[in-house]
């Protein structure tokens, strides 16, 4: 019936949308709406709001456009407004007149604030805020909360490490991304895995360097990094009995002064690995290779896998007593946990090895499903809803206050976000400003133009890095 590529945006939207233009009262002339998170377990790290921007707002509709989309909305049994998209062609040549302000990206928010919000610059066109909702809202919520789930997870580790490590130096690769395969799409995985890297420098997702590049710009050429990895095919395709054999191989392939190399150990048995090949067969040229092996252990419980896993090293390897008490495996050996890692188990893990009596410095993580799948919408309930709307040139103050749920009151007015004396953020009525240059949102996108374009570096600085 139609083909089109996705670059519709027009069709990038609910569609009950469709039918709205004819809902607002006679006399609507601009429509004002905000996003936020209205809860959750951990602040929002904002993020994500330049990709859309430039993916999807930097070009024009055009009538091709239009008369793609009537097709395909009519016969889907809904109504067009063909007129008003016609309308927006001729007076702003395809480019959306509307403006969009948010917080800084990086920007460490807490839940129930706004950090985004939209309005119609031309009254003509008090319709087309609400229509972007779809849009605009998951370009927000799914980054973001990703992003704020990781800096959790960098808070959960960097207080591990301050407890039990002579240095938090290697913060940054302590977390690593392994959920390119697990997303529901690429495009999934360019803002997950990006987002992500808002907090942490370690990825195995290609993806995410391609939208690094694309959507924030580095003052370095690379914003992250990997090392060479053993998976189970590589190590079983050399068969039970000559696994010592693929485990030596790796460290003759990948070994060398300054090199790290990672090999996933528990093909069959991960004691006797450690035990016997690691600890003993090999223990010589683990110890001469001149870079780090990292022992990867894939199934089990976590939290007793990498403490068994510690101690069965220690046995073999030894360990030293930093100033902070706790023992550490010598610099060419560490842990790799990867398997079952969300916010959850990656506390339980340090509180176990931390009582067992070892720094988290042993150990790094890999985080998948847990990072970039396992979050929905609800995960911080997101939500954009309108505010605001100008009738005859008055503004009136719009909100919603199910009396079912409480939790889903949204905010009265055009808003602002402000720093309070004590440097707490909180969301205010914009009219209550009395020096506008204190409203934390910044116009970002008006009338079809960017005006602010952060690299991923500034972007990871506003989060303290």
């Amino acid at each position: 019936m139609f083909t089109s590529n996705f670059d519709n945006l027009i069709l990038n939207s609910d569609s009950y949308k469709t039918s709205h233009w004819l809902q607002y009262p006679p006399g609507s002339e601009y429509m004002s709406s905000y996003v936020e998170a209205r809860r959750g377990d951990y602040d929002v790290i904002f993020f994500g709001l330049q990709a859309y921007i430039k993916e999807y707002l930097d070009k024009p509709i055009t009538t091709a456009h239009i008369d793609e989309a009537e097709m395909v909305i009519k016969a889907h049994g809904l109504p067009f407004n063909r007129s008003g998209w016609e309308r927006l062609v001729e007076k702003h040549g395809g480019y959306l007149p509307v403006r969009i302000q948010a917080v800084p990206e990086g920007t460490k928010v807490p839940v129930s604030n706004v950090v985004c919000q939209i309005v119609n610059t031309d009254p003509e066109f008090y319709w087309l805020p609400s229509y972007l909702e779809t849009s605009l809202l998951r370009a927000i919520w799914y980054p973001s909360t990703v992003a704020s789930l990781s800096y959790y997870c960098k808070t959960i580790i960097k207080a591990a490490l301050e407890k039990t490590a002579d240095s938090t130096a290697g913060l940054p690769f302590k977390l690593h991304d392994f959920g390119a395969r697990g997303a529901s799409s690429m495009e999934t995985v360019a803002l997950g895995s990006l987002a992500h890297l808002v907090n942490f420098s370690g990825t195995d997702s290609l993806t995410a360097l391609v939208a690094a590049s694309r959507w924030y710009g580095m003052d370095k050429d690379m914003p992250a990094f990997s090392i060479p990895a053993a998976e189970h095919s590589t190590m079983t395709a050399w068969g039970r009995e000559n696994e010592e054999a693929a485990f030596a191989n790796m460290l003759e392939q990948f070994g060398g002064k300054g090199n790290t190399v990672a090999v996933v150990s528990d093909s069959y048995d991960l004691w006797n690995a450690i035990d016997n090949i690691w600890g003993d067969a090999l223990k010589e040229d683990v110890k001469n290779m001149g870079g780090t092996l990292v022992i990867r252990p894939d199934s089990g419980d976590p939290a007793k896998v990498v403490r068994e896993a510690l101690e069965r090293l220690a046995v073999k390897f030894g360990t030293t007593i930093n100033s902070k008490g706790y023992k550490v495996l010598p610099d060419y050996v560490r842990l790799i946990q990867g398997d079952g890692i969300n916010p959850q188990s990656l506390g339980k893990i340090l509180d176990t090895i931390i009582k067992a009596g070892f720094s988290a410095e042993n150990v790094t993580f890999g985080m998948g499903g847990g990072l970039l799948q396992q979050v929905t919408r609800d995960t911080m309930s997101w939500a954009m809803k309108a505010s605001a709307v100008s009738i005859h040139g008055e503004w009136k103050e719009i909100f919603k206050d199910p009396i079912t749920s409480r939790s889903k009151r949204s905010k009265k007015g055009r808003l602002a976000l402000v720093q309070d004396n004590n440097g707490k953020l909180n969301t205010v009525k914009e009219e209550t400003l009395a020096d506008a240059s204190g409203n934390l949102l910044r116009d970002v996108f008006v009338d079809g133009k960017l005006l602010v374009e952060d690299n991923l570096t500034t972007i990871r600085e506003r989060t303290g890095w």
